[in-house]
């Protein structure tokens, strides 16, 4: 291709000018979470090699279906560019293998070649979002990121483009954890279950950002494991984000397509489905069987323990591996709130080790039960940011840290971070108490994106 991108995987945008210049998040082999996740489709051959001749590398964020273990060895010898993350994590492991970082500086243009160039945000979440200007088109990438207040930010630069389009994670919702286990251990049903049209959800949010055009993205995954396969009922077709939309200010395009900037044509790529599988977990090292021992329990004990929030909230953690529960207290009697997760020895000890615990929440193989008095939202927003995002990647657990990484990224852009948090707040005390398969939920989720559009 002269001029112009196109996508593939599950968040691979390859960008060209004469030759192959970008790839973005590029999970074009192996499986991610623990081996969970598979790629929902193959991988041409034409693109693979476009991906291996690319000379940068763009990661948004941690998790392994956008930074994959299998396929970063194909980016030994290329210029890795990443998000100005609070902790820089990434480029700090990065480094330390030998690769050739760069942090990209926030809110600033940065040439990759005459007619490529990128723009790039870091927020609190430790997500990444890029703009993408090929020959004068803009691609607005948010892979799986929400808006932290940097939203009005991208809405300006979207209204100098003529032709700009909108790539982001949407779905029914399995992209997250959805493996929650009553008292008694039986799956309680998703929201995804519900199987919520998407297309309505989709022309909101493009339309939010002004965008033209919004391309299916983020979400193209299956799953393998033979502990995890059952989740295969609530993940998202391609052919399923279309159902529904409608709109007179923006269009769907192809999922995986060849979009020529030269002269805004376009065709659909159509990669081949992967067929279906199921590989035993034990292929993974997981036996479900195994216990763990004194030493590891102490690891994990240690680990939960170094997370200042958590006891602010939260009365106990307990993990049950190998059928045996190991309680972590953070009050010694009056448990009001405490959360029990099932995993295997293997996963945990590796997800405790490698400070990873999301890879397990998301990965759907570990089962997790409630107990007590939960808010609506679940382990959001008191469990999951504060030990996955702020604390694994963001390396802040302690009191001190955590302060340090809220101004850090209050320093950066001041007004927009203050009116993020005061939103988020507000749709948090929505969620909390609406319940998210609710015709109410739908509504107020529409009106919000609608609002959106004009703040």
């Amino acid at each position: 291709m002269e001029i112009g991108f196109e996508t593939i995987g599950n968040a691979t945008i390859i960008a060209y000018d004469r030759g192959p210049v970008l790839a973005t998040d590029p999970w074009v082999r192996g499986g991610a979470y623990f081996g969970s996740w598979g790629l929902a489709h193959q991988i041409p051959a034409a693109q693979m090699e476009a991906v291996l001749g690319c000379p940068y590398v763009w990661f948004s964020h941690g998790h392994p279906d956008h930074l994959n273990g299998d396929s970063l060895e194909l980016c030994k010898g290329k210029v890795i560019l990443l998000p100005n993350h609070s902790g820089q994590r990434i480029r700090r492991d990065l480094g330390t293998a030998g690769f050739d970082v760069r942090v990209l500086p926030d809110r600033r243009w940065v040439p990759l070649s005459d007619r490529v160039r990128v723009l790039c945000i870091a927020d609190e979440a430790q997500n990444g979002i890029l703009l993408l200007d090929v020959n004068g088109r803009l691609l607005v990438n948010l892979n799986d990121g929400i808006d932290r207040g940097w939203g009005r930010f991208v809405r300006k630069v979207v209204r100098r483009y003529e032709t700009s389009i909108l790539l982001a994670l949407t779905g029914y919702g399995d992209a997250d954890m959805i493996n929650f286990r009553d008292e008694d251990g039986n799956l309680i049903e998703p929201p995804a279950g519900k199987r919520f049209p998407i297309g309505p959800m989709v022309a909101r949010k493009t339309e939010s950002f002004g965008c033209r055009f919004f391309v299916p993205f983020s979400s193209m995954h299956c799953y393998q494991r033979s502990d995890s396969v059952w989740a295969n009922r609530f993940a998202t077709p391609v052919e399923d984000h279309y159902k529904g939309f409608s709109s007179e200010r923006c269009k769907m395009l192809p999922a995986f397509i060849h979009y020529d900037c030269s002269d805004d044509s376009h065709r659909s790529l159509d990669p081949e489905p992967t067929p279906p599988r199921v590989v035993d977990c034990k292929e993974f090292g997981d036996d479900w069987s195994e216990s763990l021992s004194h030493d590891e329990f102490q690891t994990v004990r240690n680990y939960f323990q170094a997370f200042h929030h958590l006891p602010t909230f939260l009365d106990f953690v307990n993990v049950r591996v190998g059928g045996k529960d190991h309680r972590i207290e953070f009050k010694r009697r009056g448990f009001d709130r405490g959360v029990t997760f099932e995993v295997p020895r293997a996963s945990l000890m590796d997800a405790v080790q490698y400070e990873v615990f999301d890879d397990l929440l998301i990965g759907n193989f570990m089962k997790t039960t409630l107990h007590g008095r939960w808010p609506q939202t679940q382990l959001y927003p008191e469990f999951t940011p504060y030990v996955t995002k702020y604390g694994d990647n963001g390396q802040a657990r302690t009191r001190a840290e955590l302060r340090a990484y809220f101004l850090d990224y209050l320093r950066r852009a001041p007004l927009a971070t203050l009116h993020h948090w005061l939103e988020e707040r507000c749709t948090n005390a929505v969620r909390a108490v609406t319940p998210h398969d609710s015709e109410t939920y739908i509504r107020l989720k529409k009106a919000y994106w609608q609002v959106k559009a004009y703040v």
